[in-house]
């Protein structure tokens, strides 16, 4: 059985979005991959309603059975949090009107998922998505190679693609118990 993983690296800026197929042997073939762009002087409503555009697009043309989103974490840069963040809302907005279910994974996660490495840098990401998918070259630019990765990391973790149960990593059940934690 093959499932169809849409991957996605969420920004304002540039919004990686990929797409494979991973049979049950982890075998990954690549679907689809492209960037959405909108200009940093655009108004921000538009910016986002590009990027809810773009996903939407994808999603139904490529009919994936589940979506991955990386985790937005705290950065230095408050702008640059912000502008994820809300291209991160965007994205889980349109996948759950289409009714998919949507894993959240760290970058840590992604990486040690794809290199081995959960410190790996973006040539050693990208350099393993080329080799897994059997491309000549390394998807460009980095959020392209960066949402394959993410595709490719949910698809072998085995996360549902129901949406009403997901299955956790490690990681993420550690994560959301430290954010039960917080809120108690």
């Amino acid at each position: 059985m093959t499932t169809r993983v849409l991957g996605i690296d969420p920004g304002l800026t540039r919004c990686g979005v990929g797409i494979v197929d991973v049979g049950a042997d982890r075998r990954a073939v690549l679907v689809h991959v492209t960037v959405i762009r909108t200009p940093p002087d655009l108004a921000l409503e538009r910016r986002l309603l590009a990027v809810s555009e773009g996903i939407a697009a994808a999603i139904d043309e490529f009919a994936p059975a589940a979506v991955a989103l990386e985790r937005v974490f705290a950065q230095h840069n408050l702008r640059t949090v912000m502008g994820t963040a809300q291209a991160s809302g965007v994205a889980l907005q349109v996948a759950a009107a289409r009714g998919l279910a949507v894993g959240l994974h760290t970058p840590s996660e992604v990486k040690a998922a794809i290199t081995g490495y959960g410190s790996a840098d973006k040539r050693q990401v990208g350099t393993m998505v080329a080799k897994v998918l059997g491309l000549d070259a390394v998807p460009k630019p980095a959020d392209a190679a960066d949402a394959l990765a993410l595709a490719i990391c949910h698809a072998w973790r085995g996360v549902s693609t129901t949406a009403a149960v997901t299955t956790l990593t490690p990681a993420q059940r550690a994560w959301r118990d430290a954010e039960r934690a917080a809120r108690a």
